[in-house]
């Protein structure tokens, strides 16, 4: 089964991936894929509250900011569930690694690619994404391209997934199958 969990920032939508993913997992190997690049104090503190949250509930953790076919090597064949967190800061490290800035659509098929075979080996895969597209703020043209990106792969993410899941305030709202 394939989960994906949107929401805007600080909706709960974590805390729901996580609770999602110990169920779906039952006694099979359960691994947090974060895809977070920390590159200052706040960055630290929502690792920090974020480790603190998967503390006690048989979390794997494998860092992996980009390039998710490596995840792919440490996780058990056809068993286990898979976190991963998220899909926005996945999106952003492969187009922006470093001063040079990635095509969006370079960058789409390679998360894409990603998932589907995260999907293919895990048991289970939940997938996190955030919701940036509400503000109705005008971005300069690298920040559209990213959101376009992110849009693109969201799009997709969901078009694979058995159920989506958006999360309000702290409150689930199926959009796609069921809420679990």
């Amino acid at each position: 089964m394939t989960v994906l969990i949107t929401g805007g920032s600080g909706s709960g939508k974590s805390a729901y991936a996580e609770k999602t993913a110990v169920s779906l997992a039952g006694q099979s190997p359960l691994y947090y894929l974060a895809t977070m690049k920390i590159y200052d104090d706040e960055g630290r503190k929502k690792v920090h509250r974020h480790r603190d949250l998967r503390a006690g509930k048989g979390f794997t953790t494998i860092e992996q900011p980009t390039d998710l076919p490596k995840a792919v090597t440490g996780l058990s064949r056809g068993k286990g569930t898979v976190l991963l967190e998220c899909l926005s800061n996945l999106v952003a490290n492969e187009m922006f690694p470093g001063e040079e800035i990635c095509s969006g659509v370079e960058v789409e098929q390679r998360v894409c690619r990603g998932i589907c075979l995260l999907a293919q080996k895990a048991e289970h895969l939940v997938i996190v994404t955030n919701n940036v597209f509400e503000d109705g703020i005008r971005y300069e043209d690298t920040t559209c391209a990213y959101m376009e990106a992110l849009g693109r792969v969201n799009t997709f993410a969901a078009g694979i997934a058995d159920s989506v899941v958006e999360v309000v305030v702290g409150i689930s709202v199926p959009v796609k199958g069921k809420l679990l």
